[in-house]
């Protein structure tokens, strides 16, 4: 017996002198095989018998036919890490957008920031300013005459817009990005001119531009001067109500794509799980026992100290996830939130998570 218990002890030393390269090394059993795939040939294509049909056979996994050989050097092969973005210094913070006809010019700043610069361009230049309303962002300018616009502008403008009209209306309209602390400036033209918008927008852009360089300018709306509680950055584009049976929506004046980009943003920020989503139908799936940043952070969401216990939590568990639906009405879109398709979610919780929700939305 004693023999045996000294060979076993023997053994497991040996075993521990040489390391676990018998198991784990270049030639052990549990060895690496990651880099096997280099050593690989392709082998011939399989061949059917004469006389016997069958459709063609087509490689599951083709091999791309420029393939850089492989280093002949021996040792592990290294991925190399990505060549890091070389970001501009000095970036304007000014960009002009197109879609189609339309144009836009896209500000890194809040739209409270850019409605006196906005204005004074308009005001320095010439144009009649026939009615303001700072707490949803709309200007409205014209001209008469041309002459009394600046000579500059006059100018470019001729140069740029054919059959320039002698009168002109224009309707401005600073509202929020699609990414927060973000605006977009848009003008409109009456009658239709696609040729002067752009020329217009061009001319704002690069004023604006020098403006920052000077330092800027600042809000109009500062001081807490806030017509009637308003706030500039949301004029009046979210709001929330209830359906006929008293169901709770939220209601988005806005196209379909922003609302879903700023619904996104706002679960993240509200720290709202998403564990899925099918842009197509419209839907988030949320789990509201859980934030957003669980898995990193191994913490609990805002939601669960209300509707959870202290039970081990299952993700799978069918009582924890919601539908948030997006649906489209004419210029409208309308959120709520479902159990499933068919299945409406307690109005209790619905209330809870949409006016969550609604504190990150602008």
């Amino acid at each position: 017996m004693k023999h045996l218990v000294k060979l076993s002890v023997l053994t497991v030393a040996i075993a521990g002198a040489s390391g676990c390269g018998w198991l784990y090394g270049e030639k052990g059993y549990f060895r690496d095989r990651s880099d096997d795939y280099l050593k690989d040939r392709v082998a011939p294509v399989m061949q059917v018998p004469a006389g016997v049909e069958t459709r063609p056979l087509d490689p599951l996994l083709a091999i791309p036919s420029h393939v850089p050989l492989p280093s002949t050097t021996p040792g592990e092969y290294e991925v190399p890490r990505p060549t890091a973005l070389r970001l501009k210094e000095n970036t304007s913070e000014f960009s002009l957008q197109k879609q189609g006809e339309r144009r836009w010019v896209i500000a890194q700043r809040l739209p409270s920031e850019m409605w006196p610069a906005t204005r004074q361009y308009f005001e320095d230049n010439g144009f009649n300013l026939t009615r303001e309303r700072p707490q949803t962002g709309e200007l409205d300018a014209s001209w008469s005459q041309l002459s009394q616009l600046s000579a500059g502008l006059q100018s470019r403008l001729n140069s740029r817009v054919q059959n320039l009209s002698p009168t002109q209306h224009l309707a401005v309209r600073i509202e929020p990005g699609v990414q927060r602390n973000t605006s977009e400036l848009h003008i409109s033209a009456a009658p239709s001119s696609p040729s002067l918008e752009g020329a217009l927008l061009d001319e704002l852009m690069l004023a604006l531009a020098r403006n920052e360089e000077r330092g800027g300018s600042v809000s109009l709306l500062a001081g807490g001067e806030r017509p009637q509680g308003q706030q500039f950055d949301s004029p009046g584009r979210v709001s929330y109500s209830e359906d006929g049976n008293g169901m709770p929506l939220l209601n988005l004046d806005t196209d379909f794509n922003r609302a879903w980009s700023s619904v996104g943003r706002a679960l993240e920020e509200a720290d709202i799980r998403v564990d899925d989503l099918n842009r197509t139908q419209g839907i988030y799936y949320i789990n509201i026992a859980e934030g957003s940043r669980k898995k990193a952070e191994e913490k609990k969401g805002w939601f669960s100290g209300a509707f959870s216990s202290d039970e081990k939590y299952d993700e799978n568990t069918p009582g924890e996830r919601y539908q948030l639906r997006l649906s489209q009405y004419g210029e409208r879109i309308q959120i709520n939130l479902e159990k499933s398709i068919e299945t409406a979610a307690p109005a209790e919780v619905s209330r809870e998570v949409l006016q969550r929700i609604q504190e990150y939305l602008y």
